[in-house]
């Protein structure tokens, strides 16, 4: 007989709010942030009749659109830095997002997925935990 701590009920078992971390919760807050942000200007744009990849290049709601889109992505980002640098036990990988303000995030992200590629092919073949496991 199973235990009356281990029996689940049929709704809590398809909850909508199972499996929801505070971090997943993160993510999607910033995603609405993103959606709701850019689609913002983007409705702007459209109302104005604006010139959207010309604004681009002078100014407008094109350009606060992009701006929003890219800071959205890179708060998401450095998030996901920090926590995977925790999670694979690299050292200083708040260093990453220090250098995005000094450098470039289109420097630093690709810079930390290729560390964090070069850590899960480590541990690989070290006899750890399987690159294909640790990145799901």
């Amino acid at each position: 007989m199973t235990p009356p701590d281990r029996i689940t009920s049929p709704a809590s078992r398809f909850s909508i709010t199972r499996y929801w971390t505070p971090l997943a919760v993160t993510y999607l807050v910033l995603a609405l942030i993103g959606l709701i942000g850019t689609w913002t200007f983007n409705a702007l744009a459209i109302v104005q009749l604006r010139n959207f990849a010309g604004d681009w290049v002078n100014s407008g709601p094109a350009v606060s659109s992009l701006t929003v889109d890219l800071l959205v992505a890179a708060v998401a980002g450095s998030i996901l830095i920090i926590v995977e640098s925790r999670r694979l036990g690299l050292r200083r990988g708040w260093i990453y997002v220090v250098l995005a303000g000094l450098t470039a995030y289109a420097f630093v992200f690709p810079l930390f997925l290729a560390m964090r590629q070069r850590a899960l092919t480590k541990r690989e073949a070290e006899g750890g935990t399987r690159a294909a496991d640790a990145t799901v």
